[in-house]
C-alpha cells in the first residue's frame, strides 16, 4: 500500500440525502470537518451518474485542500472518474475489479459482514476493512443483525488491516467499539440529521480519541 493516499479512519463520515433535512451537501460535510471528521464517503443510493459525480467533485474540491480524502460508496465508475476513493461490499464489483478501475493510488474500503468472508479476500488489494452493524441502524435495513463488541473482536483478530465499526454507531457507543479494536468509527445519523452537525462531529471526536488514548494505556 506504500504508493496509496494517507488516510485517517478516526471519525468516518457517511452522508445520506435523506436524513440531511435539505441542507446543502458540502455546507453539511464543511461543518462536519470543521468539527473533526478525518474521512467522507458520499453515499446517494437514488443518485444517477452524471449528478453524484458532480457531487463528488464539490466535495473533493472542499476536501482535498483539508488533506482529507473521499471515498464513494458502491460506484467504483464515478469514484475512478472524480479521482477518488470507493467503498464496495459484498454483492459490489470484486475488489480485484474495482482495484483495477481505480488504479493503484486510490483507497479501497470493502464491508465484510461475516469472519468467513476474510479468507475470501484479496486483503492486499483493499485499504481497510469496514464491519458491522455495531449496533442497531435505521440507516440501512438489509445491514443484519448487530455484531457487537464481541464481533469487533473477532474480526480485529483476524485482520492486519485499518478496521472500521459501521452501523449504529453515535455518541454513547463509539468508545466501546474503539474499546473492542476498531481503529474509527463510521457514523451516519449521528452527524448528519444532527442539528448542529459540527458540534455533533466534535463530541464524538472528543469520544473516539480519549478512547483511543484509553486502549493505549490499558
Amino acid at each position: 500500500m506504500s504508493g496509496r493516499q494517507a488516510f485517517d479512519p478516526t471519525l468516518y463520515l457517511v452522508t445520506d440525502p435523506d436524513l440531511a433535512g435539505g441542507r446543502a451537501l458540502v455546507e453539511l460535510v464543511a461543518r462536519a470537518v470543521a468539527g473533526g471528521v478525518t474521512l467522507v464517503q458520499l453515499r446517494d443510493k437514488r443518485a444517477d451518474a452524471r449528478p453524484l459525480l458532480e457531487q463528488a467533485r464539490a466535495l473533493k474540491a472542499l476536501l482535498a485542500p483539508k488533506g482529507i480524502p473521499l471515498i464513494i460508496n458502491d460506484r467504483v465508475d464515478v469514484a475512478a472518474a472524480a479521482g477518488v476513493g470507493a467503498h464496495v461490499g459484498q454483492s459490489d464489483l470484486p475488489v480485484a475489479a474495482a482495484r483495477a478501475l481505480l488504479g493503484e493510488d486510490a483507497i479501497l474500503g470493502l464491508s465484510i459482514d461475516q469472519p468467513e468472508q476474510v479468507c475470501q479476500t484479496e486483503l492486499g488489494l483493499i485499504d481497510y476493512v469496514g464491519h458491522g452493524p455495531f449496533a442497531a441502524t435505521g440507516t440501512k435495513p438489509d445491514a443484519g443483525v448487530p455484531v457487537g463488541v464481541a464481533g469487533l473482536q473477532v474480526m480485529r483478530g483476524l485482520l492486519r488491516r485499518p478496521l472500521v465499526a459501521i452501523g449504529g454507531i453515535h455518541e454513547g457507543n463509539a468508545a466501546e467499539a474503539i474499546a473492542a479494536g476498531a481503529d474509527g468509527v463510521s457514523v451516519v445519523s449521528a452527524i448528519v440529521a444532527a442539528a448542529d452537525p459540527e458540534a455533533a462531529s466534535r463530541s464524538l471526536r472528543q469520544v473516539v480519541d480519549q478512547a483511543r488514548a484509553d486502549r493505549k494505556v490499558a
